[in-house]
This record gives C-alpha cells, sequence and structure tokens, in this order.
C-alpha cells in the first residue's frame, strides 16, 4: 500500500487578537506558508496536485474558497487546485488526513495541507451571523437535543465537573502552558519551524505572541469565572484567540524519492470520532481509544502528545482517561499560551509536532483535537528522519 509522508512542516508565529498579524488578510497569510514549503523544498508548486486547507468562519476576507486564493495569492500557476475544509476546530488537521488519504488512494502525488485563520479579521462566530431568524438548529435536531445553540464554555465546565478537575487544577496547567513556551521559546526549538513575516513596517514577525511571561497560579487566580457565575474556566486557563497559518507537504513515498526528498514522517494512523454534541470536548477520548486500537501501538510507546488545548479541561480529561504521561503532553506549551487560530491550529500543532520528533528522535506522536458538533480528529505519526 502506499504511503503517506509528511516532507516539511512551516508555520507562521500566531499572533494575538488586534496584534503583529492582524493587518495582514488571510489569503496573503496563507500564501506566507505556501511560498516557505515550496522554497524549503524545493518543489515546482506546478507539481501539487492540490491544497486542502483549513479555515472555520469563512465569512468576509475568508469565503470564496480562500485555499484557492491562497494558491493563486502565492503566485502559484493557475493549474494548482485548492478545497477549503471546515471540522470547526480540527479543520487543518483534517486537512492533513485528506491530503494524506489522496496520497494513499493514488489521486495525489503531492499535496499541500494546511489552514489559516485570522480572528482579528474575521471574528469568532461571524459564519453564524443569522439574519431572519435563522440558525443551524433544525426541529429534527432540536427534538434530539435542544433548539438552543450549544456552548463550548458550558461544556468545558461540564467537563471540569465531571472529572473533578478544580480552578486550582486548572490553573496550574495554564501555567505549565506559558512555562513550557517560555522555554522552548528560550531554547530556539521553533526557530526551524517558523517562517517570519515580513510587516508593513519593514519589521518582521517571528515569535508566538501569546506568551505572558510570569504567569503563575497565584497571577491566574485572580481572573473571573467567563461562562458560569460559580465556573472554574477563565480566560486565564482557555485558549487564546489568535491568527495564524501553517501548511504541511505530503507527498507518497515515491514521489519524495524522485524529488530527492528526505520525509520527517508518515502518516501512520488517522481517524475520527463523535460524541455528544452538547458537551462537545470529550470526543479527543474516544478518538485516541480507536487509534490505538486501530494502529497497534499502545499509549506507553508514543513519546509526544499533542492534545489542543481549547480549555484546560479538555486535556486534562483526556490525560485521565488515557493514562498518558503528562510530561509528554504538550511540551512545547498549548493553545492556552500559544494561541488557537482555529483553522490553522491543527496544522500548527501537527508542525510543532513533527519537528520536536525530530529534534527529539521520537518515534511515535500522536495529536488529536476536540471540535465543535462534538468530534475530534486524531493522528499517529511515525518518525522517519532523526
Amino acid at each position: 500500500m502506499r504511503e503517506a509522508v509528511i516532507v516539511d512542516a512551516v508555520r507562521t508565529a500566531v499572533g494575538k487578537r488586534n496584534g503583529s498579524l492582524s493587518e495582514i488578510h488571510p489569503a496573503d497569510l496563507s500564501a506566507v506558508v505556501l511560498n516557505a514549503i515550496a522554497a524549503r523544498t524545493g518543489v515546482d508548486p506546478a507539481e501539487v496536485d492540490d491544497v486542502v486547507w483549513g479555515c472555520v468562519s469563512q465569512a468576509g476576507e475568508q469565503t470564496f474558497d480562500i485555499a484557492r486564493t491562497a494558491v493563486l495569492s502565492a503566485g502559484w500557476p493557475e493549474s494548482v487546485p485548492g478545497t477549503t475544509v471546515d471540522r470547526q476546530c480540527g479543520s487543518s488537521q483534517q486537512a492533513v488526513h485528506f491530503a494524506a488519504a489522496g496520497v494513499i488512494s493514488g489521486q495525489y502525488d503531492l499535496a499541500v495541507a494546511g489552514g489559516v485563520e485570522s480572528m482579528s479579521r474575521v471574528p469568532i462566530g461571524a459564519a453564524m451571523e443569522w439574519a431572519n431568524g435563522q440558525t443551524p438548529i433544525g426541529s429534527r435536531y432540536a427534538e434530539r437535543y435542544s433548539a438552543e445553540f450549544p456552548s463550548q464554555g458550558l461544556g468545558a465546565e461540564e467537563i471540569a465537573g465531571r472529572w473533578g478537575l478544580t480552578r486550582q487544577r486548572l490553573d496550574e496547567f495554564s501555567a505549565r502552558s506559558h512555562e513550557n513556551l517560555g522555554a522552548a521559546i528560550d531554547a530556539g526549538r521553533f526557530e526551524s519551524q517558523i517562517v517570519p513575516v515580513e510587516l508593513a513596517d519593514g519589521g518582521e514577525f517571528a515569535i508566538d505572541e501569546g506568551l505572558r511571561p510570569g504567569t503563575s497560579v497565584e497571577s491566574l487566580a485572580g481572573l473571573k469565572s467567563a461562562f458560569r457565575e460559580d465556573g472554574v474556566l477563565t480566560a486565564g486557563n482557555s485558549s487564546q484567540i489568535s491568527d495564524g497559518a501553517a501548511a504541511l507537504l505530503i507527498a507518497s513515498a515515491e514521489k519524495a524519492s524522485a524529488l530527492g526528498l528526505e520525509p520527517i514522517a508518515r502518516i501512520h494512523t488517522a481517524c475520527l470520532a463523535g460524541s455528544d454534541p452538547n458537551i462537545m470536548l470529550t470526543a479527543p477520548i474516544p478518538a485516541t481509544e480507536k487509534l490505538l486500537e486501530k494502529s497497534g501501538v499502545s499509549i506507553a510507546e508514543i513519546g509526544v502528545f499533542e492534545v489542543n488545548e481549547a480549555f484546560a479541561s479538555v486535556p486534562l480529561a483526556w490525560l485521565a482517561e488515557t493514562g498518558a504521561d503528562e510530561a509528554a503532553l504538550n511540551p512545547n506549551g498549548g493553545a492556552i499560551a500559544i494561541g488557537h487560530p482555529l483553522g490553522g491550529s491543527g496544522a500548527r500543532i501537527m508542525t510543532t509536532m513533527v519537528h520536536d520528533m525530530r529534534e527529539r528522535g521520537i518515534r511515535y506522536g500522536l495529536q488529536t483535537m476536540c471540535e465543535g458538533g462534538g468530534q475530534a480528529n486524531a493522528t499517529l505519526v511515525e518518525l522517519l528522519a532523526a
């Protein structure tokens, strides 16, 4: 059977809301990582069979199939197509799955998977500004669940309650995310993956902007609960609103060899799971169980885990259920500290993980993300190049 390999992976640094990347159109931001992946690998963009791009808020500047707009904005040949994917927060992880499946099936030899979100320019929920009483909740859905649109924040609170996660525990995890990110930046661990973005003032943006130095359990304790008066979730132990883009070049092993490229890793196993759409955020648990069963790889064999920090309760509940080594979880920080540019996050996380695997010689890495509607992607990646 054909294999899908990751040849290279790049990302922008993640900008905070109304920060350094807020003046850049999301198609132009996408073009930055597309051109970087071509330049770094030496691949002629004309050979790319498809660009599969994640984006959640497909409104305003992020409409009109932003994947195709990004390809043309990058100056790539008109012959290169692009398609835009929405699996909510896991959109660009799903883009990786689709690109890998296309390669394995023989439809693609070479594809780019990635994603973008400019939450400064296209606010969260912009695609859900319904007019005249419109709503995505139809009568049959309402009969089964509720006519009220589900809240991720309240879902995160429900998870904290079910798993007995205290405010102290959530804040400790948040402080750890910032500590890990700060250590990664100081050690230069992201330099091989981040593509500098030229700014209008002539400067370059190349360092993740969400880090809050000095974040501690004590400083987080002063924040008010965000979703419920007696709740434990706050702005400090939830993901940040952000801007960013990332891209991975995915090829068949044969195509990579023909082009003289040395892949970083291969997509070992990929799967999906669904769970309660009201609590919404628990699907990474069954997705991980399914992935381990399909792959035949045990949790003990996996050296790094990337579980998106949408809210601190999500990876902590996952940790409790899987029994994974907490020290191997999000070792370079996660969305609480780095930020969460929705449609770009899956590819950003995958980029960070495969570079970490290569630099530390880790054989297996696992990525999973909670997603709107009660879904999750899970991907097992195996290192090929140390």
